[in-house]
Formats: C-alpha cells, structure tokens, sequence
C-alpha cells in the first residue's frame, strides 16, 4: 500500500509553504527519508486574493522548476500531485472553474473551513458542493477545528456529509487532543494524514512521526486502514 501525505505546500514561492527552490528539495529529502510515496501539493488559493487563471499560472510555474530539480537529482520519490488548499468562502457551492482546482485527475477536492464559529449556510454550502456539484470533499486539518468554543454542533453536522477528513500529523504533538484525535480514526470519522509541511526546519515533512504515534495508540490495522481509504480516494490517478 502507498504511503500518502495528503496535504503539503512543497511548491516554491506560492504561498506561505516553501520559500524557494532550495527548500522545497530539502523537504522532498526529508519526505523520501521517511518513505513517503505520493505528496499532494496544496497551495493555499484564497479567492479574496486571487483570481483561479492566475494561481494555476503561478502553480505551474512552481511545479516546472520544482519538477525540473527533481528529475535532475533522479531522485523522484514521492511523487508529487498537483491540488490546491481552497479556502471556504462564501457562494463557493456556485463559484464558477472551481473544479479547477481539485486535485489533478480527480473530483477531489482539499477545502479548509473558515477558522471561527461555522454556521448553517456554510455545512449547507459544503452539501451542495457535494450532491450538486459532485466534488468529494476533504476537510483539511480538522483538528484544528475542533477545538474552537461553540464549533461542536456544527462539526457534528458536517461529518454527518459523505466528507473525507485530514488530520495534520502534528496534531498528536499534544497529548491532551491525542485521545479523541485516535478515537475518530477508530470510529472511521477521520480518514487520511497530512504533514501540512511549509519547510525544512519550521513545520517540516513530518507524516511518519504522526504514523508512528498512531500506530502505537490505536494499532498496525488503523494505519492499514489510512493507507486503503488513501489509495481508494485517489484510485483515478494511481491505476
């Protein structure tokens, strides 16, 4: 089975990730060090900032120099999959080329709630983008959500949606959020890691330690499990 980081912003000079070309080698080092397979991209698009033309311009000008360096080096593994990190806003279920920016060669798409109090019109906006618009949605970092006073109702309703659920690999840094954090892997309510990397020495590549905590909380088949809902989320492009 493959070993897949779901959430990374290994691209150089995108966004708040990887500064330059030099440190997105670094971290693609420390991610094949760590036997990862497969990292997907996921550069934050904000559409307050940025208009879907021009970050996929900018995308794949990171991509090329990145790629580039990589092939020099024929050191290839993890192989690299282009998305994006879409931040929610609002009228995002009608937005028009959103389909743009999911992750290439799927329906996929890693969509970052908005870091306060959700509200109905939002887990609604989040439906919609599901049964009418027919994305799969992940839910990026969900930890970092759940511990936002007066958010409980409404994560409840959102996982009540045939979502998909990334967990940062750091978020078993704290010993106090780890419990229910491995409990929701148990329960089949959180199903993927993400390193959420922006670096080589501050927010580096880190899946393997949140694996190995893992596994030691909730056993060998938990991480089966990761690994079989990865492939199966991506079957489309790893056939």
């Amino acid at each position: 089975m493959s070993k897949i980081d779901f959430h990374s912003h290994i691209l150089p000079g995108i966004d708040d990730g990887a500064r330059n070309l030099e440190t997105s080698y670094n971290m693609h080092q420390m991610a094949r060090q760590q036997e990862v397979d497969l990292m997907l991209a996921t550069p934050h698009f904000y559409a307050s900032q940025d208009r879907i033309d021009n970050f996929l311009k900018r995308r794949e000008e990171a991509w090329v120099q990145f790629h580039d360096t990589v092939e020099a080096s024929e050191e290839t593994e993890p192989r690299i999959i282009l998305g994006a990190e879409v931040a929610f806003f609002d009228g995002i279920s009608r937005a028009r080329d959103i389909e743009k920016l999911t992750i290439q060669g799927t329906n996929l798409m890693l969509l970052e709630m908005p870091f306060e109090v959700w509200n109905s019109q939002q887990i609604k906006e989040v439906e919609y983008l599901i049964k009418e618009r027919k994305f799969q949605i992940i839910i990026a970092h969900l930890d970092r959500f759940l511990w936002i006073p007066g958010n409980k109702k409404w994560i409840k309703e959102l996982l009540e949606l045939p979502v998909s659920i990334q967990i940062n690999a750091d978020a078993f840094d704290s010993w106090m959020h780890t419990r229910n954090l491995v409990k929701l892997f148990k329960e089949g309510k959180a199903h993927v890691l993400g390193s959420d990397c922006h670096g080589a020495h501050h927010r580096v590549p880190n899946l393997q330690d949140g694996r190995d905590i893992l596994e030691k909380k909730a056993g060998k088949e938990v991480l089966e499990q990761i690994d079989r809902q990865g492939e199966k989320l991506l079957s489309a492009i790893l056939k």
